[in-house]
């Protein structure tokens, strides 16, 4: 089964004062994909500590995906987006305009998520947006294209 992790990136939560609805959310996506959650994590909004876990999942644990929820946003500590750009070696734009297409039918704000997907090896990298009704939204605009993109990653031919 395809491994895939889920970090979730909010100050509140990684200390443990608010319910991390989001990435319960977001775990529920991974496995309706058919991904096996094989690790879970709040970090707070900290871009060398989402770096390090971000490498840690990727080149260490082996996931195949790390599907991120939070810190895509204008707020200063909002630092997903620039967190995964530097540790990404290839940027896979078309994932999140998709995610901010599906939300535009649901939220005129959909234009603020700052998200972004790429590759690091062999592993896909998505952020998803932080507030819990966006993560099914987002997630209806990537489900068909993020198997086939693991399928990629792991080999198979396009055709």
């Amino acid at each position: 089964m395809t491994r895939a992790a889920i970090l979730t990136v909010s100050d509140s939560r990684s200390a443990g004062e608010a319910e991390d609805e989001s990435g319960d959310l977001l775990a529920s996506y991974a496995e309706s994909l058919g991904l096996e959650v094989s690790a879970r994590e709040a970090v707070p909004d900290d871009q060398e500590v989402l770096e390090e876990r971000l490498r840690h999942f990727s080149d260490e644990a082996g996931c195949a995906v790390i599907l991120t929820t939070g810190g895509t946003g204008f707020a200063p500590r909002d630092v997903t987006p620039e967190a995964t750009r530097a540790v990404i070696d290839r940027e896979a734009p078309g994932l999140a305009e998709a995610m901010r297409v599906a939300s535009r039918e649901h939220t005129d704000l959909w234009m603020v998520s700052r998200g972004v997907a790429g590759v690091r090896g062999q592993t896909l990298i998505v952020n998803f947006p932080g507030a819990p009704k966006s993560i099914p939204e987002a997630g209806e605009g990537v489900r068909r294209a993020i198997p086939h993109a693991l399928r990629l990653l792991g080999g198979d031919s396009p055709h």
